[in-house]
């Protein structure tokens, strides 16, 4: 994902696969991000990206769209939305260039570009 779109144009911050929260919210600050993209394999999304969530609040960035993918449950994923996350893609969702244009639509409705 994170190679497609930087294909695609956009400014890719990647810092590994092994981050904790906390990790993602100080990079997200740091680097003045328009959008965070998570990928959870793992099994882990409803305690990660709740906290991942909160961590953004707590830093004044609520209004930072939050994106998900992975093997993620049509019901979980209903739940992460409630929550606050502004799209989540399972491995049912492969192309590629629709997701692209799905990240776009989601930084524009963010920034009030919609």
């Amino acid at each position: 994902m994170a190679v497609r779109a930087r294909d695609a144009g956009f400014e890719v911050i990647y810092q590994g696969i092994r981050l904790t929260p906390e990790q993602i919210v100080a990079a997200a600050v740091a680097e003045d991000v328009h959008c965070v993209g998570l990928s959870i394999l793992s099994g882990s999304h409803m305690e990660l990206v709740p906290t991942v969530l909160q961590g953004l609040r707590d830093a004044g960035l609520e209004d930072l769209p939050v994106i998900v993918g992975g093997i993620i449950p049509d019901s979980d994923g209903k739940a992460l939305v409630e929550q606050g996350v502004a799209a989540v893609y399972t491995p049912k969702d492969f192309g590629l260039t629709e997701i692209m244009d799905g990240v776009v639509d989601v930084i524009r409705a963010a920034n009030g570009l919609d």
